[in-house]
């Protein structure tokens, strides 16, 4: 986008015309999809760590191995840790591939009107 186009994207006769768009609606439309599933696996994974450490402690209590002094928890935490950096990275990849495409379509669709 160039700074030419920002004059564009501030005038109000362009900000009806992309509301009313149907990609833009198709966008929206899958946007909060993938954000509603991916937030919802987050905080699935994250209640359940949580839970278990409220109701069941003695389970991530337990070491790994008899010689270890690593208990369960420990990699269990860095896993929910690791498994909310890929989700974000999961938003990112979906963000940039597909939804940055829709929104260029309906940029020059909106621009040519």
């Amino acid at each position: 986008m160039s700074f030419s186009d920002i004059g564009v994207l501030m005038q109000s006769n362009y900000i009806e015309p992309v509301k009313n768009h149907p990609k833009f609606k198709q966008l929206q439309k899958e946007r909060k999809k993938l954000a509603f599933i991916l937030s919802l696996l987050v905080l699935v994974v994250y209640f359940s760590f949580i839970l278990t450490i409220a109701f069941e402690p003695s389970f991530l209590a337990q070491t790994i191995s008899k010689d270890s002094v690593i208990t369960i928890g420990i990699p269990i935490g860095i896993f929910v840790i690791i498994f909310s950096f890929v989700m974000t990275g999961i938003y990112v990849y979906f963000s940039n591939r597909q939804f940055d495409a829709y929104t260029k379509e309906i940029h020059a669709d909106v621009v040519e009107i």
